[in-house]
């Protein structure tokens, strides 16, 4: 097994050797310029990890790398669209850049180039990895409608909150692995256990994020603290947080969730108090540990190497306690 940097340098080397034809320049310019953002390539770093630690020739994994990573990033195209983002890795979003026009057709262009280098795997696997890929698509679809339903809705359950991240976010990185174990002709009992590590290790994740959001230094984070409770997101410490408050603090809660958006620092200071006090730092921190832990479990029922089951330990520890 390689480290993750040798991995991530193969995945950067094939986005850079994408050749986009140069007209009409709106609509490939935006997809060269989503690509080129960055960002750690999680996704398709695990189907280049789980295939060699399986057995697996990473070359003939590549394609299927790249066309993840590709959907992922029209994934957050058109996310970018409907938030109405204004910035992605420190650059302007495309539609911010450009138009929404423009961002929607890129995106649907994408997602085409996305499933055209998916396709390009060996013959004898198309079948099963075009399913995994098109079935994952859907369910990403469905997280993402739900995660817009939620925000017209203050009963949502943690459960229900779960599951929305689960399809919006966990799926694609058990797509990831399980893409790797198909290339590497693993067994279906080894693709299915490490499709379900790579979706607890998705949920810790998200989880992170959220208390990121809220306890994250800005200055590592990289991004501006509080959006979450800015915009009143459900999250899994708003939703709790909804659950758990009585008395003056279920009173102070509703307050918050209805100011004026001009008295934004003064809400996220109050609502994170709020937070801390309801005790909703270590619960959240306790949840992130058990979807970890759950992961790691899961990774341990997986045949591999003790070199390579090191390598995704390693993986999921730094991803869980990450600060960024």
């Amino acid at each position: 097994m390689h480290n993750y940097n040798y991995y991530l340098n193969l995945i950067n080397e094939a986005i850079t050797a994408i050749k986009y034809p140069e007209q009409p320049a709106q609509l490939y310019a935006p997809i060269a310029y989503t690509m080129a953002l960055g960002g750690k390539r999680i996704r398709p770093v695990l189907t280049l990890m789980t295939c060699e630690a399986m057995g697996g020739d990473t070359s003939k994994a590549i394609n299927a790398a790249l066309g993840i990573e590709m959907f992922h990033n029209f994934t957050l195209l058109h996310d970018d669209v409907m938030d109405r983002a204004l910035v992605r890795r420190g650059k302007p979003t495309v539609h911010t850049r450009w138009n929404d026009n423009v961002a929607i057709l890129s995106g649907d262009a994408m997602l085409t180039i996305a499933t055209q280098i998916v396709s390009r795997v060996d013959d004898d696997i198309l079948r099963p990895m075009l399913d995994l890929f098109n079935t994952t698509a859907m369910e990403i679809y469905e997280g993402q409608q739900w995660d817009m339903d939620f925000e017209q809705r203050n009963d949502v359950t943690v459960e229900e909150y779960i599951n929305m991240i689960r399809l919006k976010t966990s799926v694609l990185l058990g797509c990831a692995c399980k893409a790797g174990a198909i290339v590497a002709h693993a067994s279906d009992k080894n693709a299915a256990t490490i499709y379900d590590m790579a979706v607890n290790l998705g949920l810790a994740f998200q989880l992170q994020d959220d208390y990121l959001d809220v306890w994250g230094d800005p200055a590592t984070f990289g991004k501006e603290t509080g959006g979450d409770i800015a915009n009143n997101k459900k999250t899994f410490l708003l939703i709790n947080a909804m659950n758990l408050a009585t008395g003056n603090d279920a009173t102070e809660l509703e307050q918050w969730l209805n100011i004026d958006p001009s008295f934004k620092m003064q809400k996220i200071q109050a609502v994170t108090a709020l937070y801390e006090r309801l005790g909703l730092k270590d619960l959240a921190r306790k949840a992130i540990e058990d979807y970890s832990e759950r992961a790691l479990a899961l990774l341990r029922q997986v045949e591999m190497s003790h070199e390579a089951r090191q390598a995704f330990e390693n993986l999921i520890t730094s991803l869980v306690n990450r600060e960024k």
